[in-house]
């Protein structure tokens, strides 16, 4: 699939209701547009089955409750409008994109408690996210964002609204030349990329961030549980950016980085080791039910 994303053939769930791919369209004054009162996820169907499913299906009905919306669908109801979305554009092997809205109504200011809550699903063909560094290592840059408290934003939702800094970050880092930022948080601790978790190796250990300001990917804590059935110690914890000179490896995880090698980040540099590759091989194989 190519071309613009809303000049497109095909289907969008949308209230229920699939619509032709083209008239899935909301109003200017959408509160969503406005205010950001918006959550959704990113999942990837392999060979007719989405990984993670029910997982993420969940996860969006807790980030609309983070954000004061009031979803009025199950996780039963969401499961079958996915695979009703993919059936009705012939897709096994795609990206799926359910995205949940405040939509225009009475209220246009901050408030909007009584205008309409919207859900859409859409699904399209999407290859890997960082193009080849997903296979010679990903160059990324330092942000000159950080991720903010837990005190100033629901940091573990995935809202529309906590990605504003990311896409700044993301569009520095690729006027450089690099596929992605890697962002510290509030106290300068390494925090995660623009849209993916981070992991180092060290002396056959695997050092990852602890996602207490930003989102606990499903990716990640799949790819923990992989380590740790290799038999691999995977440490959770805060770690200084100079820390970063002494790690031999790194990788980003993430639905749409699924296992990805970095291979630079900022001045620090890392191969694209026999562990990476072994987890990125181990990843692709579980989530099409080959391991």
């Amino acid at each position: 699939m190519a071309g613009a994303y809303d000049d497109r053939d095909g289907w969008i769930w949308v209230d229920g209701t699939m619509v032709p791919w083209r008239d899935a369209k909301v109003h200017v004054l959408t509160h969503a547009m406005h205010y950001a009162s918006s959550v959704f996820e990113g999942e990837r169907c392999y060979d007719g089955t989405i990984f993670k499913s029910r997982a993420h299906s969940q996860r969006l009905i807790a980030s609309a409750a983070a954000i004061d919306i009031p979803l009025q669908y199950s996780v039963d109801q969401i499961e079958a409008a996915k695979t009703a979305t993919l059936e009705k554009n012939g897709l096994t092997d795609a990206y799926v994109r359910p995205v949940v809205w405040r939509g225009s109504g009475p209220d246009m200011g901050v408030a909007s408690a009584r205008n309409p809550v919207h859900m859409a699903i859409a699904v399209w063909e999407w290859g890997a996210y960082y193009g080849d560094a997903k296979f010679k290592g990903a160059k990324l840059d330092i942000s000159a964002w950080k991720r903010p408290s837990p005190e100033t934003i629901p940091c573990h939702a995935k809202a529309s609204g906590l990605y504003m800094i990311c896409t700044m970050s993301k569009h520095a880092a690729e006027a450089k030349g690099c596929s992605d930022a890697l962002m510290f948080d509030y106290r300068g601790y390494v925090a995660e990329a623009t849209g993916a978790n981070v992991f180092f190796v060290k002396d056959g250990k695997v050092h990852t961030p602890t996602p207490d300001c930003f989102l606990n990917g499903l990716t990640r804590q799949t790819v923990i549980g992989m380590l740790k059935d290799r038999g691999v110690e995977v440490i959770e914890r805060h770690i200084m950016p100079d820390e970063m000179e002494s790690f031999e490896q790194c990788w980003l995880t993430g639905t749409a980085a699924e296992v990805t090698p970095v291979g630079q980040i900022g001045d620090y540099n890392f191969e694209v080791g026999a562990l990476t590759r072994t987890i990125a091989e181990d990843y692709e194989k579980l989530v099409r039910g080959k391991l």
